[in-house]
């Protein structure tokens, strides 16, 4: 690992920790430094050390390097960042930086996995066991393309893996979209998670019956949580004031709208019997959007057998006594659309608001994956005070410099190698585009961190030392930016726990920046 000491040309700077004494030459210190000399080990790595001198920028660094470590860092801190590092620390000499934009780590398992789900989120501690790794080093409140470039980081590394993931919904681009009372999904998952850019969003409950447009696992965690009771949520981390809202929700009733038929859903099993069995909710499903699929189920692979198969059976079989009884008493109900594709958001008279969403009736044409919903000429309207958008995902571009096909929404590669760019590598959604759960994530960062380490070994990355963090921290410093550790973030992680104690939460999630730095002292 790099020394946390360097001398700019004609201005010597150093950590404001530790100064040196007058007439002092640099030392390579903190915890890096050989303070037993008997440590032959230690020795023999000291040996290896340079001093090279680093052109970053406008910056002219003088640094002590370990000659052969590899620097190489990764951009995001979710499941793509953390399964990359934890491939590429398989590499016995490899140090691995990830850089995150939101001062607190985990990505989509923090900001994405709904509050009722705490098992999925269980993978928190194998990232952290990667993030105690010494070769490790996280480093948040650093937006790469803003903070510093990824130019700046490929002269500071070997290499750079962008998993920055897919932070932009796809619009709708109907007319009526800008009413209030229109969100996102992604937006509304972000603003009862916690996420800081999110927390403004102030959705308006007070209706009877809200719209999801799209039929995946976002847009069913998304009406489970606007129908689960309160009450059975004050025991997860959904925010303080997420709750606070849900609580004086009137939302009765809650249409999923998709473009296709039953055997074309993207949500999986899990979620739709989890929407079956929600307390104080009754499903909705027309049996005449089954007809003729029995025979269809059956050539169709097991797992989407299954799941069509429990649709079915939801659909057109009468419930038990018991089930029967449940749903009567439901006070709240859920129902999936299907072959409906909007047109318009439709205004309130006043046209101050969104009122409902003017629907094309669909049919199929095609067979199996070249299936498509085709209008008929038939149009409904489907009245609520609320709609949400959940149409799928995708990536931004993070720099000039980085190649990104804006259709797909991706960084154009070849197994994580970005094209064109040697040295410069992808993971995640940002690399194969908003699909797969987490266990998918992980064996494409894997994959990813395969590739950069058989270029590594193969002499294909760049050869001699690299400053990597070093540099790195010299230009934040001079930008005014404050990155957070992840001792820090352990920090900020234990004042969430101790908030949520008092609550039987398991944490209350600190959702303002500027907080978070005032509380590191920052």
């Amino acid at each position: 690992m790099a020394s946390r000491c360097w001398r700019w040309w004609g201005l010597s700077a150093w950590p404001r920790t530790r100064l040196p004494p007058a007439g002092s030459t640099p030392t390579f210190g903190g915890s890096d430094e050989v303070r037993d000399p008997a440590n032959a080990k230690a020795l023999r790595n000291k040996r290896r050390r340079m001093q090279v001198k680093v052109k970053l920028g406008k910056f002219q660094l003088l640094l002590d390097i370990q000659e052969k470590t590899p620097q190489i860092c990764v951009v995001g801190s979710g499941p793509a960042g953390f399964y990359t590092a934890q491939h590429l620390l398989k590499h016995p000499q490899a140090h691995v930086d990830i850089y995150e934009k939101q001062p607190v780590p985990f990505g989509l398992v923090r900001f994405g996995v709904a509050p009722d789900h705490p098992e999925v989120k269980n993978v928190i501690n194998t990232f952290t066991q990667t993030a105690h790794s010494g070769r490790c080093a996280f480093w948040g409140n650093v937006e790469v393309g803003r903070d510093v470039t990824v130019p700046e980081l490929r002269e500071a590394y070997h290499a750079v893996v962008l998993s920055y993931g897919a932070e932009d919904h796809r619009a709708l681009e109907i007319p009526g979209e800008e009413l209030p009372g229109v969100f996102s999904a992604w937006a509304f998952v972000g603003w009862y998670n916690g996420l800081p850019e999110n927390q403004e969003l102030e959705p308006d409950l007070s209706c009877d019956t809200a719209v999801i447009l799209g039929q995946g696992n976002v847009a069913l965690d998304v009406a489970r949580i606007l129908l689960t009771p309160p009450e059975h949520l004050e025991r997860t981390d959904i925010t303080k004031a997420a709750l606070g809202v849900l609580r004086q929700s009137r939302v009765k009733t809650v249409w999923l709208v998709g473009r296709r038929g039953p055997l074309q859903v993207a949500f999986t099993i899990k979620e739709l019997r989890e929407m079956i069995q929600l307390p104080g909710a009754r499903p909705i499903l027309d049996p005449a959007d089954f007809l003729g699929l029995q025979d269809k189920i059956k050539e169709v692979p097991r797992p989407r057998k299954r799941l069509t198969e429990l649709l079915f059976r939801t659909a057109t079989e009468k419930p038990g006594p018991e089930e029967a009884v449940r749903q009567a008493s439901a006070s709240r109900a859920w129902g999936l659309r299907f072959f409906r594709s909007p047109q318009q958001v439709l205004p309130s008279p006043d046209g101050r608001r969104a009122a409902g969403v003017r629907l094309a009736v669909t049919r199929l044409e095609g067979v199996d994956e070249a299936t498509r919903a085709v209008p008929t000429g038939d149009i409904e309207d489907l009245p609520c005070g609320l709609v949400l958008s959940s149409i799928g995902y995708k990536s931004r571009p993070v720099d000039p410099s980085v190649p990104f096909d804006s259709k797909l929404g991706v960084i154009p590669n070849v197994e994580g190698r970005v094209m064109d760019v040697p040295g410069l590598y992808c993971s995640g959604w940002v690399k194969r585009g908003p699909t797969g759960v987490i266990a998918t994530t992980m064996t494409d960062s894997f994959l990813t961190g395969q590739m950069l380490l058989q270029d590594l070994k193969a002499g294909l990355l760049p050869s001699g030392p690299r400053p990597g963090y070093a540099a790195i921290q010299a230009l934040l410093s001079s930008r005014g930016v404050q990155p957070v550790s992840f001792s820090d973030w352990e920090k900020l992680d234990a004042e969430e726990v101790a908030r949520g104690q008092g609550t039987g939460k398991p944490r209350e999630k600190l959702v303002d920046p500027q907080e978070m730095l005032r509380l590191l002292g920052h």
